[in-house]
């Protein structure tokens, strides 16, 4: 193998992984398209920060399955994230973005100033979002910052705190005593909390016959067999998502019932990942948008020409999709500072390698880690990589993206199923963010910013901080 990666930008993420045994750093980018796509067999597992015997809340979701089991649930779960589900989902998402901007607006009418952390801000609003697409609930986190499904979302998903390191470490280490005691990574009560949720809301429904166009109701459908394949257009929402060829695996029909566990992890699977990696993204982007205001300003521009084409309607899933330059903005946020800065695949089957000449033997279990953060960073394959430009995905330019060198959400069958959710959820709520306000920095904003180190993908030193500020 010609190229290696050594560097990360965050050398304790290690901590997550048994680096007892030896892992291959995967750069070449024909060598990742191989084993990611081509030979996708040889390589479908992932290797988790748990085992699927580790948590019985989190252990039956898409991420931890294996083999078959994954396979089955991957293609029964594929029609759930299509644009036309999506469109239908839309309609809660912009309801969310539309409630923050509200918000902010009526606390610049009382003289305050917005300025927040932004992680903090954003996951309030991922928050709402996931409460009311995954889970059918109306919360506030804004209003209600104390709220139970924010609280004990934010304390069960808080890496950096004590508690959450400790029970990491004891089940990394002492796995089959803490499967003896049935000590899970996931306190009891989050595991009741969802349990009942998922299935107290499901109940109500069912007895109601209530039809909401949310994940519940689409793993209602699941459950009873009745959710089918469509056929989508392809269209531009589909940066990092899975082209034909990499989405093959969700075309197959599956017909099984999936019961009540197997269901609420999946639920819960779509709060842990939207909760913390879309939130992160939307930090990001302001921060960019706040350092560079020429972007910004062009930005804008399109914003409020499409909503002026609205004539005061709800902004909707179609006209957000032709917006061309949101999607360069989000695309150039999504290279620069992906949502996970890595990714692995797991050999299923000894494997014959031969890159650029240099044969060798993957054997079974073996890890190889995809590096997708310093692929988005190599200056080979980047002009300028630490600059933020949005024109790398211009029409002119966007074919000449090497392939499997933009992959903030992974690649191959085994990339994020919901990246196109957590696309139109980011687009939306800067669309009613920057018709409202600019974004500007103040004394408080690092520049540049600084990465801090930490257990889990970008954290940075002391926050990221901008102001709001209302727009005549």
């Amino acid at each position: 193998m010609d190229k290696i990666y050594y560097h990360f930008p965050n050398e304790k993420l290690i901590g997550f992984f048994d680096m007892r045994e030896p892992v291959y750093f995967a750069r070449d980018l024909e060598f990742i398209r191989q084993i990611a796509i081509k030979d996708f067999d040889n390589f479908e597992d992932h290797v988790g920060f748990i085992d699927s015997e580790s948590d019985t809340l989190f252990g039956k979701s898409l991420f931890l399955l294996s083999e078959q089991k994954w396979r089955d649930m991957r293609a029964t779960l594929s029609p759930a994230f299509t644009g036309s589900k999506m469109r239908h989902m839309f309609e809660l998402v912009v309801e969310c973005a539309e409630d923050m901007a509200k918000y902010l607006v009526k606390d610049v009418e009382q003289g305050k100033l917005i300025r927040w952390e932004m992680k903090e801000l954003f996951s309030r609003y991922t928050s709402d979002v996931i409460a009311s697409c995954a889970f059918g609930l109306k919360v506030d986190s804004l209003k209600d910052r104390t709220n139970e499904f924010f609280t004990i979302g934010t304390n069960s998903l808080n890496f950096s705190s004590l508690k959450v390191g400790l029970r990491m470490l004891l089940i990394r280490t002492l796995p089959k005593l803490m499967r003896a005691i049935n000590f899970e990574f996931f306190p009891l009560r989050t595991k009741k909390f969802f349990k009942s949720m998922v299935l107290d809301t499901i109940a109500e429904r069912e007895k109601n016959h209530i039809i909401r166009p949310d994940m519940i109701n689409i793993l209602m459908q699941v459950r009873s067999g009745n959710l089918t394949h469509q056929h989508d257009e392809a269209s531009n929402d589909d940066a990092g998502f899975a082209t034909a060829e990499e989405s093959s695996i969700g075309k197959v029909q599956v017909k099984r019932t999936w019961d009540d566990d197997e269901i609420i992890s999946q639920c819960f699977l779509f709060f842990a990942a939207g909760f913390d990696t879309a939130s992160t993204v939307l930090s990001f982007l302001s921060y960019e948008l706040a350092i560079n205001q020429d972007i910004q300003k062009r930005l804008y521009e399109e914003i409020r020409d499409v909503n002026n084409t609205l004539n005061g309607a709800r902004l909707n899933y179609d006209t957000l999709l032709k917006m061309k330059y949101m999607d360069q903005v989000v695309s150039e946020t999504l290279r620069k500072w992906p949502p996970a800065i890595f990714t692995n695949r797991k050999c299923t089957k000894d494997y014959e390698c031969d890159v650029n000449g240099n044969k060798f033997l993957i054997e079974r279990g073996k890890t190889i880690w995809l590096p997708i953060s310093s692929i988005h960073h190599d200056p080979d394959i980047y002009e300028s990589p630490k600059q933020f430009n949005p024109e790398r995905f211009n029409d002119e330019n966007k074919h000449k993206i090497k392939a499997g060198s933009f992959i903030p959400f992974g690649i191959g069958p085994r990339n994020c199923i919901g990246s196109r959710f957590a696309l139109m959820e980011i687009k939306a709520l800067f669309f009613y963010l920057l018709l409202n306000f600019t974004i500007q920095p103040y004394e408080k904003t690092q520049i540049p910013l600084k990465i801090a180190k930490s257990a889990v993908g970008w954290v940075t030193e002391k926050g990221i901080h901008v102001e709001f500020k209302p727009r005549n």
